[in-house]
């Protein structure tokens, strides 16, 4: 069985880049759903929907452990995909983890108190790091900013707009004497090294692609009859509902490496996606 990684669009490359690096031989598959993306500016039902579709077709691909890399997702559908969805359907020993909390709990492991935050309009909105802080460590304080153009301007090849773009989210945050910055979104840490140039070195980043692979490692430690079915031997495929000339340029610049992308198409007929085209 395989570890799958589902993403709105390629931004999860990011992590199974990192994933990759930290557990080199475990056999992955990635998901994107870049016909639909972005999520972050969708209706908590389309997000829903689309989320279990691909889902849904992660698991058929033999997936045992899928991890939602799209904040959004872990926002709006983690948890009814995992208290509703999962137990009733065919796939009830399988799980599907989500990037919220381990996000949150390495903040708070390293001691900060004053946290900011740039997002999809709907992560934002949902209020959800908030209120899962809360039950981590209520003292701790998160100021939020909601920045929606960033998925476009990484998926379209828009970086020539990224710098003023980050400047006009970032100025705002800043303000409010934050000790750390989150970069809630799997496309944000692509951006990096631009984010610091704008808030200085004594604003540190938490990134996810840097998180990940290691709560990933101490899960997959903790729970051995979820390691012990995925098979170890570097396999990895890459598959999206959508494939344009732009979205191979970029999956290449995020994974830094030719990588072969099939596509997954979503057939009517059979109501879940397929390998191949429908036609």
């Amino acid at each position: 069985m395989k570890l799958g990684i589902f993403d709105s669009g390629l931004g999860g490359l990011l992590i199974a880049k990192s994933i990759r690096e930290h557990l080199p031989d475990i056999d992955i598959i990635y998901f994107g759903d870049t016909l639909h993306l972005p999520y972050g500016n969708r209706s908590k039902e389309t997000i829903y929907e689309y989320s279990k579709r691909g889902i849904e077709f992660l698991f058929a691909q033999d997936c045992n452990l899928i991890i939602t890399a799209c904040n959004t997702v872990s926002a709006s559908a983690l948890r009814t995909l995992q208290q509703e969805y999962l137990p009733a359907s065919q796939y009830s020993d399988r799980r599907i983890l989500g990037v919220v909390v381990p996000t949150l709990e390495c903040a708070r492991d390293d001691g900060y108190k004053r946290l900011g935050l740039i997002a999809t309009n709907y992560t934002v909105h949902s209020n959800v790091y908030e209120e899962e802080l809360q039950k981590l460590e209520p003292d701790i304080q998160i100021f939020q900013a909601q920045t929606p153009l960033l998925v476009p301007l990484i998926e379209h090849e828009g970086m020539p707009w990224v710098p003023s773009v980050l400047e006009h989210y970032l100025r705002p945050l800043l303000s409010n004497d934050i000790e750390c910055l989150i970069l809630g979104c799997t496309h944000y840490p692509f951006l990096k090294d631009e984010i610091r140039r704008i808030i200085g070195g004594d604003i540190a980043l938490i990134t996810q692609d840097e998180i990940i692979p290691q709560k990933l490692k101490e899960y997959l430690d903790r729970h051995p009859e979820m390691s012990e079915k995925i098979t170890h031997q570097g396999r990895e495929e890459f598959l999206v509902s959508d494939i344009t000339d732009s979205y191979k340029k970029t999956a290449y610049k995020i994974y830094g490496d030719v990588i072969d992308i099939e596509q997954a198409c979503f057939s009517m007929k059979q109501n879940h996606y397929i390998r191949g085209n429908t036609k």
